[in-house]
């Protein structure tokens, strides 16, 4: 697979990430106005996430900035791939449970 229809693909799971993210953000505004949702982040360092929020968006945005970053070739796009991969991965994990948990 060319790596352009494999960035796309990404693209578009991020931009599916993002739509989901602001459905679960304002779930979670709702449960923490009734006294729900006291957390301090989703992720943990160990998800390969740095940013430190109690809501979606931000780690979103760490994969847009992150899809800016990646290199177009060469020996540091597989490494940065697999990274991005697997956070985008773990982040529409969680994004998919929570939207069946809150119903």
């Amino acid at each position: 697979m060319p790596h352009s229809h494999l960035i796309e693909q990404l693209k578009e799971n991020l931009q599916l990430a993002y739509r989901q993210a602001i459905d679960a953000d304002a779930k979670l505004d709702e449960l923490k106005k009734a006294g729900h949702g006291k957390f301090t982040t989703i992720f943990t360092q160990e998800e390969g996430f740095s940013a430190r929020s109690n809501r979606f968006g931000p780690y979103v945005q760490e994969l847009a900035d992150d899809m800016t970053k990646l290199p177009s070739q060469g020996d540091g796009l597989a490494p940065a791939l697999e990274t991005f991969v697997r956070k985008l991965g773990v982040l529409l994990q969680t994004l998919q449970a929570f939207k069946s948990q809150a119903k």
